[in-house]
């Protein structure tokens, strides 16, 4: 939706799209013609950059879209890192099923270090704590509003020993979801250190014992997958299927979701990783390009679906991290 944003984090999976300026964006009444076609559609999200940095964009661009899917019964979410003021947010709050934040900082001085580790040259901490302050203040805020805040932390050698921690944070604002994926090695977090599959399992049994089990945990892009021979990987998708308030979000992408770009109208598949656009809202189908995707060699070994473990398969960048090679077509189930 935008490629400006008012933060430059170490770990931002599309840091090098963010932009000062943007060019215009693709005609609403094309988005909306685009989307009218699309009879299955059931959820929208929209992502950044921040979509709340230009008030501009908020009331003209974003805001118009989310009445569209309410007036349509969609789901929606936003992606946003509820730095700005708090009027901004509640402007868009009565359209939105979920606001959605990312939340990797255990303190002020961690959110200053990781907050302007890509640019801004020199912020001065004092900016760090005011920000940081509105993020707690303003999802406490909107959680006692009746909004739905859900957060997420990524998994990488820093977060891992914090994640109980992070999780109990996120339970004090007030959220209702907490998200742990793996960290995405893409843009600027391609060269931050991955976790390899062993400290993985050993960073989510620590946060399963002292996480808060009231708070819903949603483990997304799981990279442990029922049709593993591992015994430990067994044991791990086990243990996070009989925790309390617990679920796994296998890979939407390909499968029930594709990626537009507010500006070109590029439409891309997978989340962050290099597959060029499959087509372009201007002169095709959002359809026709799901359907090239499902044609695609590089989506050939992960388009599997489980019934048996109710499982969609792994998402292509953490299958490649974890399970080079495999072609999950010809796995089946252990559990």
């Amino acid at each position: 939706m935008t490629n400006r944003c008012n933060m430059r984090c170490r770990h931002c999976a599309v840091g090098e799209t963010l932009t000062l300026a943007e060019p215009d964006r693709v005609p609403l009444s094309v988005l909306f013609d685009r989307l009218d076609e699309v009879s299955t559609l059931q959820t929208l999200s929209i992502t950044g950059g921040e979509p709340s940095e230009s008030l501009t964009t908020l009331t003209g661009y974003v805001l118009p879209i989310l009445q569209y899917a309410r007036n349509r019964g969609l789901l929606t979410q936003v992606n946003t890192n509820l730095t700005y003021d708090l009027g901004r947010y509640r402007l868009i709050a009565p359209f939105v099923d979920v606001l959605h934040i990312s939340w990797n900082y255990t303190g002020p001085a961690d959110f200053h270090r990781i907050a302007w580790a890509r640019g801004r040259g020199h912020v001065p901490p004092a900016v760090s704590v005011k920000l940081y302050e509105r993020i707690l203040s303003n999802a406490t805020a909107l959680a006692q509003d009746g909004v739905f805040v859900s957060a997420e932390s990524m998994v990488n050698a820093e977060t891992a020993p914090h994640l109980g921690h992070l999780n109990r944070m996120i339970r004090a604002m007030g959220c209702r979801r907490h998200e742990v994926h793996p960290m995405y090695p893409s843009d600027w977090a391609a060269d931050l250190p991955i976790l390899g599959k062993a400290e993985f399992r050993s960073a989510v049994h620590q946060f399963l014992d002292e996480r808060d089990p009231e708070l819903w945990t949603l483990f997304g892009t799981f990279p442990f997958v029922p049709c593993t021979a591992d015994p430990e990987d067994l044991a791990m998708v086990e243990r996070v299927r009989q925790a309390p308030n617990t679920s796994v979000r296998n890979c939407p992408d390909g499968r029930n979701r594709v990626n537009i770009n507010a500006f070109t109208g590029d439409v891309f598949v997978t989340d962050f990783a290099e597959i060029p656009a499959l087509g372009n809202i201007r002169t095709g189908s959002i359809e026709a390009a799901f359907d090239i995707w499902q044609r695609h060699t590089a989506f050939a070994p992960y388009n599997c679906y489980c019934p048996h473990a109710r499982c969609t398969g792994p998402n292509l960048l953490v299958a490649r991290m974890y399970h080079p090679g495999v072609d999950f077509r010809e796995r089946q189930a252990v559990v």
